[in-house]
């Protein structure tokens, strides 16, 4: 089911935004559910306090590193088919 949305815009704000449309050569009414669906991706989703347990649960984890050129001669000697370089 469709709902209609009224906006009131004072007569300089409308004509921008008529010509921003017509710019994309949208209708005003395209342009504007465009705009709003663009906004509403942007928002972020779900609970910040949730999404900032779960960064700090992975942050106590401890898994062993490697010295990053020693990681790169390693993926590197894996393509190579077992080489030493």
């Amino acid at each position: 089911m469709s709902k209609r949305l009224q906006v009131v815009l004072d007569d300089a704000e409308y004509k921008e935004i008529q010509r921003l449309a017509k710019g994309q050569r949208m209708t005003l009414s395209e342009w504007v559910r465009h705009v709003l669906r663009s906004a509403r991706l942007r928002q972020p989703h779900g609970d910040a306090s949730r999404k900032l347990e779960v960064v700090r649960a992975a942050a106590q984890h401890d898994f062993p590193t490697a010295d990053i050129d020693k990681l790169l001669g390693d993926i590197e000697r894996g393509y190579l088919g077992g080489e030493t370089a």
